[in-house]
């Protein structure tokens, strides 16, 4: 067993998972959570946002022997079913290759997946109830408040922040700006969120297609829904706070029950109790942080949504997080343990990487919103399978981001904005439509 000790604040995916990891590498792991352990309580309700585990996540769990585990708890979701407002639907597929596809899993059965396996190490001791109200990061150490009001100081070797978009550790970071040259930024989209559920049949099947994500594109607002286990969905508006559309316009059952007859009709028959749970389940607000340096001292260093939080539309937050631990394991026993080297050398590599499917996720917002069911961007994504199909090593942009697990998220947006900015302007020009297919691939290999 190694000496030095690591001390993880937050024990949310991020955290649990790193508990693990250093846990296998044989340091002292202590963890701690301000909320209760959820295996024991309810948590957050209406604001779970399903998530979509692919490629880069599920690396990351192969590494600590849990991917086959995991996608036991898994669905397979194959591409994105269109729901127009017509009724009709249209599917398309996540890749032209067979065996690409994404998984739906439950955010809190995963997170407590992975507590469970934290627990069993004999090196790991966790702390709910636990509420970080600063870090002295020369110490380093960090001061508790449990829910009693005792106050409890934890030093450390090192300690890694893993408590997401409202850090303690990130503003402990920020105090100590003159020194550290501490950059942050955080932008909120228009748009907020609201979580209802299409619950099974009386026998327990789902009501709408299992194996995909569906999403219900409006312009200005969009609904999604993925499967969980049960035969349920789980169902998340995506709605502007103001406005058409608006949350705070459909104030009334009346209007809720007029706008879904209007915009989402043949959603509706699935809803037993649409007002009833709209009403009760908070609406949630989506934002971007980005911030820099993630590392003070060689002590500390934040990981996951304390130094990247994104919004969820490209699936990648959680997928994003979990890299990071494979990433700073790997770095760490390149290093032989070296903490600070290894610190700087993360915090070099990996920012530019998270603000770009930061990014990405911004733009796939209004993508999802506004122009799945556009003509030419239908044209681009039938352009895109059928070169997938057909030549292997070429990736679409989504493709290069969920199923290249190796390519960095600022090469893949790079290599897919051109690729897309190139395939959109075949789609949308009548002179081009009839390019020859190893024409258009030999272009796109010379991005």
């Amino acid at each position: 067993m190694k000496k030095d000790k690591v001390l993880i604040i937050g024990a949310g995916l991020c955290g649990s998972l790193l508990a693990i990891k250093m846990a296998q590498k044989g340091y002292q792991v202590e963890v701690h959570e301000k909320l209760p352990d959820m295996r024991k309580h309810d948590l957050d309700a209406g604001r779970s946002i399903n998530l979509a585990l692919s490629d880069r996540g599920l690396r990351a769990l192969r590494s600590a022997d849990l991917e086959h585990e995991v996608l036991s708890q898994c669905i397979d979701m194959n591409g994105r079913m269109i729901h127009n407002v017509d009724g009709s639907t249209r599917m398309s597929n996540y890749s032209g290759r067979q065996g690409e596809k994404i998984n739906s899993v439950s955010r809190p059965g995963l997170n407590k997946l992975l507590l469970d396996k934290a627990e069993h190490f004999p090196n790991v001791d966790i702390h709910f109830n636990s509420k970080c109200k600063a870090v002295d990061l020369v110490k380093p150490a960090a001061y508790f408040i449990d829910k009693g009001g005792d106050e409890t100081e934890v030093g450390a070797t090192v300690i890694l922040g893993t408590d997401g978009a409202g850090s303690a550790v990130r503003r402990s970071m920020m105090a100590r700006t003159p020194e550290l040259l501490f950059n942050f930024s955080q932008s909120f989209l228009r748009s907020g969120y609201k979580e209802l559920e299409i619950p099974p049949t009386a026998s327990g099947e789902f009501k709408i297609e299992k194996n995909a994500l569906h999403i219900w594109p409006r312009g200005k607002f969009m609904m999604i829904a993925l499967p969980n286990l049960d035969g349920s969905f789980t169902v998340t508006m995506f709605h502007p706070f103001k406005g058409e559309g608006g949350f705070e316009s459909l104030d009334t059952e009346e209007k809720l029950l007029d706008f879904f007859r209007t915009h989402y009709p043949d959603s509706l028959e699935h809803f037993p109790n649409l007002a009833e749970e709209y009403f009760k389940n908070p609406v949630g607000i989506l934002g971007t942080i980005k911030c820099y340096p993630w590392q003070a001292f060689g002590k500390t260093l934040l990981l996951g949504d304390a130094a990247h939080a994104i919004v969820p539309f490209y699936g990648q937050g959680m997928n994003a997080s979990l890299e990071d631990v494979r990433l700073l394991d790997e770095m760490l026993e390149k290093n032989r343990g070296d903490w600070s080297v290894t610190f700087n050398e993360f915090q070099e590599f990996r920012p530019e990487n998270t603000n770009a499917i930061a990014d990405l996720a911004v733009d796939n917002f209004y993508e999802m919103q506004d122009k799945v069911d556009d003509g030419d961007f239908i044209k681009k994504r039938n352009l895109e399978m059928l070169l997938e199909q057909t030549y292997e090593d070429y990736y679409s942009k989504y493709s290069l981001v969920t199923f290249q697990e190796d390519l960095p998220y600022s090469e893949a947006m790079r290599r897919g904005r051109a690729q897309d900015e190139l395939l959109m302007k075949i789609c949308s020009d009548p002179s081009l439509e009839d390019l020859p297919l190893e024409r258009i691939y030999q272009q796109l290999k010379q991005i």
